[in-house]
C-alpha cells in the first residue's frame, strides 16, 4: 500500500494588510502552531506573522516547491497543479 503525501504551500500574515510570510510543510496543522508560540526564531517571530491566510495542497513535493518559488516572486495567478 502506497502513502500519499501531502505537501502544503501557505501564506501567513502579521494582520490584514500586514507583513506576508510563505512557506512550504507537510505539516500545516503543526507548523501554523510553531509559528504562532515562535518555536523557530526567524522573522515570523520578529514580525509577529501568525494568521493562516491562504494555502494550497499538493501531493507531488517538486510541485509545492515550484509553486512556492512563484508565489515568492510574485506570480500569483494560477495553480501550477
Amino acid at each position: 500500500m502506497k502513502t500519499i503525501h501531502q505537501y502544503y504551500v501557505y501564506i501567513l500574515a502579521s494582520k490584514i494588510r500586514g507583513t506576508l510570510y510563505i512557506g512550504i510543510t507537510n505539516d500545516l496543522q503543526r507548523r501554523v502552531y510553531e509559528h504562532k508560540v515562535g518555536i523557530k526564531k526567524g522573522f515570523t517571530e520578529k514580525y509577529g506573522v501568525s494568521l493562516l491566510m491562504y494555502f494550497e495542497i499538493f501531493q507531488n513535493v517538486s510541485e509545492a516547491i515550484d509553486r512556492e518559488k512563484n508565489l515568492k516572486n510574485g506570480n500569483v495567478i494560477g495553480k501550477s497543479n
